[in-house]
């Protein structure tokens, strides 16, 4: 690993704001909006407990906001001063949080890394990372989740996970986008104080029913397609946002996050290991947070490892990223499902639409490993003196001596080319 990547003691915010584990869920909320944060650090006597997080508090409204902090804590992952930049990005999105604390060898907090502090940093590390600037809609993630101004808040409360990945675009009735509306927007319909000084309400049904277009914020961040990367993270950065969005013909077609760039320096910065294994492989999983079967995702790790041992075949995979993105109707179970696998050989797409999600995440990969085979193929096509690649028989039992004895037998070593 490069010797000058910056590490949290450089990166993080010194001297966070910090509660009580007694604090209402009302003061974490006055300092999310005064500070524009996510997530705070809650403190007993210098000990950190866990952190108290916006989305947390959204998934659990009907609460008093006179309900303990102490009661909807999460547990982060604990950085120390000298935790580099790659493992900074891999432990944040591993955690699936936006920010984690810092802490010294007493355990005493000293600060806290934001996604915000590593997306400010990326402009000057580019060059660690890849000799070329990949355009915004080679690592961007599709914009299926848009939203129309006249469309109710409620609408929004069931794709809360979504909306706490990265903020929706809202188009008008002619699908140009107007602005985007984010989980902080949703929160100021959730939570709005009463005149008069009286407590507020716990009913948020009423709080929801109002129009997105009176919560969204506007304008929202664009970028043309075909810029790099490099300057959609510094505009991030500027404007101070979590996202930005590729436009084509001023409507949003793809959604830039800070998940997504920090995918893309995690998929950079892995070690590639001489053989390809499953082991090597960060899987992430998005959209399903919160769950109630744990079994699924038991369910998706074995299926992604038996694709991801057919498609080591033609690449080494690095990093594998899951979306998943159910239908906002009533009529159908439908979902789609987005992967996008970082691998030595370049970054390959794929997506899928049905009821079905673990045949979805099958085909995704059958996808992903038929795009693998086709570059490998090609490339040993290019070589003077090549011969052509023989099939490898995907039905064939995965028997290690068996692929051994296989691959001797046709020269294929899935070595470096």
């Amino acid at each position: 690993m490069p010797t000058s990547w910056p590490t949290a003691s450089e990166l993080m915010s010194a001297r966070p704001v910090s509660l009580a584990p007694d604090s209402p869920i009302s003061a974490a909320l006055g300092l999310m909006r005064s500070q524009g944060i996510h997530e705070i650090p809650v403190l007993r006597r210098s000990r950190l407990l866990g952190m108290i997080t916006f989305e947390s508090i959204a998934r659990r409204s009907s609460r008093s906001l006179a309900t303990k902090v102490e009661h909807l804590l999460v547990l982060p992952p604990l950085l120390s001063p000298s935790t580099p930049f790659p493992d900074l990005a891999e432990q944040l999105l591993a955690a699936g949080l936006r920010a984690a604390p810092v802490v010294g060898r007493r355990g005493e907090l000293l600060g806290i890394v934001s996604r915000t502090d590593l997306v400010r940093a990326l402009p000057r590390l580019g060059a660690l990372l890849t000799r070329e600037a990949p355009a915004v809609e080679a690592i961007a993630g599709p914009a299926s989740e848009i939203v129309s101004e006249n469309d109710l808040c409620r609408q929004l409360y069931g794709r809360l996970r979504s909306l706490e990945e990265h903020p929706f675009p809202v188009v008008d009735r002619k699908g140009r986008l107007v602005g985007a509306v984010g989980i902080a927007d949703l929160g100021r319909a959730l939570w709005r104080p009463l005149v008069g000084g009286k407590r507020d309400p716990r009913a948020t049904r009423s709080a929801l029913e109002v129009k997105v277009g009176s919560i969204m914020h506007a304008p929202a961040v664009t970028i043309p397609a075909g810029r790099p990367w490099t300057e959609a993270a510094r505009r991030m950065a500027e404007e101070r946002v979590s996202s930005i969005f590729v436009v084509d013909a001023g409507r949003p077609s793809r959604v830039l996050s800070q998940a997504d760039l920090l995918n893309f320096v995690v998929g950079r910065t892995r070690p590639q290991p001489a053989k390809a294994r499953v082991e090597d492989v960060y899987v992430e999983i998005t959209g399903l947070r919160g769950t109630a079967d744990p079994a699924l995702f038991a369910e998706i790790d074995a299926v992604v490892a038996r694709g991801l041992r057919r498609l080591a075949r033609y690449a080494q995979p690095t990093l594998l990223s899951l979306h998943f993105a159910p239908h906002a109707t009533h009529r159908t179970n439908d979902l789609t499902v987005e992967a996008r696998m970082h691998t030595n050989r370049g970054i390959y797409y794929a997506s899928h639409t049905g009821w079905n999600l673990l045949a979805g995440v099958s085909v995704l990969l059958e996808d992903l490993t038929a795009q693998a085979r086709r570059v490998r193929e090609t490339r040993a096509k290019r070589r003077p003196g090549s011969r052509r690649v023989p099939p490898v028989d995907e039905t064939a039992a995965e028997d290690p001596d068996l692929e051994r004895r296989i691959r001797a037998a046709t020269g294929d070593d899935d070595s470096e080319e």
